[in-house]
């Protein structure tokens, strides 16, 4: 077996570095709203349906921006279109730090935030570029292991927000976003449109995923896992802190352990599934998240939430590594294309869970619905996931039957999800 270090120098690990710190600064910065949404509610007395409207802000502007950075990334190149994307975040710190004052202000600085969330349509090609096919999976792993930028967010923005005030923590965020951006120059290689065939045209795009259906159900999928991941990671702090009486700072931390512990488990995810097979475990991935959240949503004391939300995140998390490896079995041939659109269905379920939360709390005055309801669908996920994916549908366009149950594990050698 190679060394690490052999693996390293195999291809251009400068471009792997500065791929993974525009990720992990990005994914920082895109849930910068939800690690402070306690203070940011606290000083302009927003309500909880204008809170949860505006941690679903940058959530959303980051789903809509996903599929097209990603052809973005591919017709001018990667390096170009993550230059936008840092100057874009800068943009939006700025705007927060000198003139976010209202909840009109603050929610333009969420759609500039928002535009951290396609950081992964470049950071992953630049890394998958750099490295040849036999080190394809450490690149790709590396730089999907940056979405811990989670914890970040969720660890150092509530402790300068209570040291110095949100809109100066907006302002401090300043300094990460532009060295990342002078390193990225630096260590990225240059890069040109890529050499690789693609779909020219939305309706190309339509026609090749109609090959494969099920693509709306693994949407849907990873609406749940990984959009509930980061929607439910923005809510947290507001939801602990509300319920519970914990600090900014003491529930940004708890949040922040619930996140890391989620990142940790997505390529365990991949590798369980890689073993027993997706369809095998998804379910029971699913029912178990059910029945976190319905603990959950019971409100009991608050070690037993912290550890019920501690496991629903977790499972999350796992539950993102399954998905994927669900996709690369459905799309060996286009798996880029299909983690672009299912990626982008993931980050929009992402908003749903704030707002739902928010909305639900001024009309009930309390979170359990809006957590019962997220319990509910994950029962109901999981019950129609194996009959909804247990079979390959007849491929038009081959013009012959590929029925295989992908329950099973796949081959040796099958193509590997890429985890976003």
């Amino acid at each position: 077996m190679r060394s690490l270090w052999t693996i390293v120098r195999s291809g251009h690990w400068p471009s792997l570095l500065g791929a993974w710190l525009h990720f992990e600064v990005s994914f920082m910065v895109w849930l910068l709203l939800g690690a402070m949404g306690v203070s940011i509610a606290d000083s302009l007395a927003l309500t909880a349906t204008e809170t949860g409207v505006l941690l679903a802000t940058p959530l959303l502007s980051g789903a809509l921006l996903r599929v097209p950075v990603g052809i973005a990334s591919d017709r001018v190149g990667a390096k170009r279109v993550g230059v936008l994307i840092l100057l874009g975040e800068l943009g939006g710190l700025l705007w927060g730090w000198w003139g976010g004052s209202t909840l009109g202000g603050l929610l333009v600085v969420g759609l500039l935030l928002g535009v951290a969330g396609a950081s992964f349509a470049v950071a992953l090609p630049i890394a998958g570029r750099a490295y040849p096919p036999a080190a394809q999976g450490f690149a790709l792993g590396v730089a999907a292991s940056a979405n811990s930028g989670i914890v970040l967010a969720m660890w150092v923005a509530p402790r300068v927000a209570a040291s110095a005030g949100w809109q100066a923590a907006l302002g401090w965020m300043v300094i990460p976003v532009v060295l990342t951006l002078a390193l990225f120059v630096v260590c990225v290689g240059s890069d040109g449109p890529a050499k690789t065939s693609r779909p020219s045209r939305w309706s190309d795009v339509w026609a090749e995923l109609a090959e494969e259906p099920s693509w709306r159900w693994l949407c849907a999928l990873y609406a749940v896992t990984f959009g509930g991941f980061v929607g439910l990671s923005s809510v947290l702090p507001v939801l602990f802190h509300e319920q519970y009486g914990l600090s900014m700072v003491a529930a940004g931390s708890l949040t922040a352990l619930c996140g890391l512990t989620g990142t940790l488990l997505r390529p365990v995810g991949g590798m369980v599934a890689d073993r027993v097979g997706s369809l095998r475990v998804l379910p029971l991935v699913l029912a178990g998240l059910a029945g976190l959240l319905s603990g959950l949503a019971a409100l009991p004391s608050v070690s037993l939430a912290g550890l019920l939300a501690w496991g629903s995140v977790g499972a999350m998390g796992f539950g993102n590594g399954v998905v994927f490896r669900l996709v690369a079995d459905r799309f060996p041939a286009r798996i880029g294309l299909a983690s672009g659109v299912v990626g982008a269905a993931g980050a929009a379920g992402g908003m749903v869970l704030p707002l739902c939360v928010g909305g639900l709390k001024d009309l009930t005055g309390g979170y359990g619905l809006a957590l019962w309801l997220c319990a509910g669908l994950s029962c109901l996920m999981a019950l129609w996931t194996g009959p909804c994916l247990g079979a390959r549908p007849v491929s038009r366009r081959a013009g012959r039957a590929e029925r295989r149950d992908v329950s099973e594990p796949s081959l040796p050698g099958a193509p590997r999800g890429m985890e976003f």
